[in-house]
């Protein structure tokens, strides 16, 4: 029944030839185990947006429920402690392997023309997932999230000229609040995952379009 399904709309939209297409690509015979870290950041970020999307079905951005809504994850729903603790995980993993990525490119000369858009994308998708951090760690609002949120908005707002704007339109005002939290909740499941995707994007049609590098 699955066969006919697919042998239907495949009839009708070409699947079979436009995975073909996307798929067999050849590979330079200096390819090796170096080349996987771009493959394995991936699929640690698409693991990071599945644990998400479960956690985010629980999670009350509030200062009243923020804490208590991560507890009944961890402690009462099915598998919740697992899933929270591998979406915590993996954003460690996703920054380390972001950084070894860029550092074997960087080695490898790879950012070099006419490569060099696509590196300066790697260089932003490190900050975005370095913001993914940083917003990330105040959700569960616990004593920890709070006081490490009020150092790293503090050392923002130590840039001259623009320090006290800059908080300001981290917290939302002055101090750490209701509000700061609502930001961050929408910085973390909004803002940033339509800006990853976005160069995700880009990064893969420019790899695409240009082939992996060789060694330097």
């Amino acid at each position: 029944m699955f066969a006919k399904a697919y042998d239907w709309l495949d009839e009708r939209l070409n699947i079979k030839g436009q995975v073909k297409e996307i798929l067999d690509h050849p590979v330079p015979p200096h390819v090796n185990w170096l080349y996987c870290f771009g493959g394995i950041t991936f699929t640690l970020i698409m693991l990071q947006i599945v644990t998400g999307i479960f956690l985010v079905m629980y999670y009350v951005p509030s200062p009243d429920h923020a804490y208590a809504s991560v507890e009944y994850i961890s402690k009462e729903v099915t598998f919740g402690k697992l899933i929270r603790n591998m979406h915590r995980l993996g954003s460690s993993g996703v920054v380390v392997m972001v950084v070894v990525h860029l550092l074997r490119v960087y080695f490898h000369g790879a950012y070099k023309k006419p490569r060099e858009l696509n590196w300066m994308v790697g260089v932003f998708l490190l900050m975005v997932v370095m913001g993914f951090g940083f917003t990330g760690y105040l959700l569960p609002w616990d004593q920890k999230a709070y006081w490490a949120t009020v150092v790293g908005t503090k050392m923002a707002g130590s840039v001259p000229l623009m320090g006290e704007f800059i908080i300001k339109v981290a917290r939302g005002g002055m101090d750490l609040g209701a509000v700061t939290l609502t930001r961050f909740f929408a910085l973390h499941i909004w803002f940033l995952p339509a800006i990853l995707l976005g160069m995700l994007g880009a990064h893969f049609f420019m790899i695409r379009k240009q082939g992996i590098s060789g060694p330097m």
